[in-house]
């Protein structure tokens, strides 16, 4: 397991968590965190004994949004050669399903960052919003875009231009977050939610992850015959097999994730 400075890398059962851990920053991104964040993605979605991934981070703050003092000195041309903030897709494009344990503020590149994920739970002291109008910028992490797709293009623009946060029970409402749960549970919830998705056939729960995700990506007809196409093939699998076979037999199933 690679030793990490600014985030915590867990293992338990088949779930792999990371915590951020910038407490004096309120787990501020800056490239430190990002390049850390992104390394331990790659390093459990490689791993065959991984079945989901959580990210969380404090009580306090989920993170709070990029590291301005890192930011406010470059200039145009360091941002555009570096690309800067382009190494985040490599947590949506990750293929074990993503969990984002959120309390506290998730602000900025905090928000956007959650949205990486495909499940956001949130604890109802969560804050969400992207107040970078406020700095002279816009979203960087895809906020403007995933946040739209997520909301409506009535409350992203809202956000968006304002600055203003929401609340747990407004995500909720909007369709951000998949659930609120008191701040207490909140991992206990998210862990129960990820080792449950990690107790499922791995190869199949990436396909069903790929074919939600194509239905941003494509029209209704094509949507459909993608996943079609995908739901076909889930038959060469041996846990399909099993699945079937132990639902029959009325017990429960044994995947063993081929």
């Amino acid at each position: 397991m690679t030793d990490f400075e600014t985030i915590l890398l867990d293992r338990k059962g088949r779930v792999g968590i990371i915590t951020l851990h910038r407490p004096k920053a309120l787990n501020a991104l800056n490239s430190q965190l990002m390049g850390e964040v992104v390394a331990a993605v790659d390093e459990l979605d490689k791993d065959a004994e991984i079945g989901a991934i959580l990210i969380t981070g404090s009580d306090r703050a989920f993170a709070a949004g990029a590291d301005i003092k890192e930011m406010q000195p470059k200039s145009y041309m360091d941002v555009y050669l570096d690309d800067f903030f382009s190494a985040w897709d490599k947590v949506a494009a990750a293929r074990t399903p993503t969990i984002a344990a959120v309390a506290g503020y998730a602000l900025g590149g905090g928000c956007e960052l959650a949205m990486l994920c495909d499940i956001l739970i949130a604890a109802d002291t969560a804050k969400f919003g992207q107040p970078e109008i406020k700095l002279g910028v816009i979203p960087g992490i895809g906020g403007s875009q995933r946040l739209t797709r997520a909301v409506g293009k009535a409350k992203a623009m809202e956000l968006c231009l304002t600055g203003r946060n929401m609340d747990a029970e407004e995500a909720e409402r909007a369709g951000l977050v998949s659930r609120i749960v008191p701040a207490a549970d909140l991992l206990d919830e998210a862990l129960q939610t990820a080792t449950t998705i990690a107790d499922m056939s791995l190869p199949v729960a990436m396909m069903a992850k790929e074919a939600v995700n194509r239905s941003f990506e494509t029209t209704l007809t094509e949507g459909i015959r993608f996943e079609r196409r995908v739901f076909h093939s889930t038959f060469a699998t041996e846990d399909q097999k099993e699945g079937m076979t132990a639902f029959v037999e009325k017990r429960p199933p044994v995947f063993k994730h081929r």
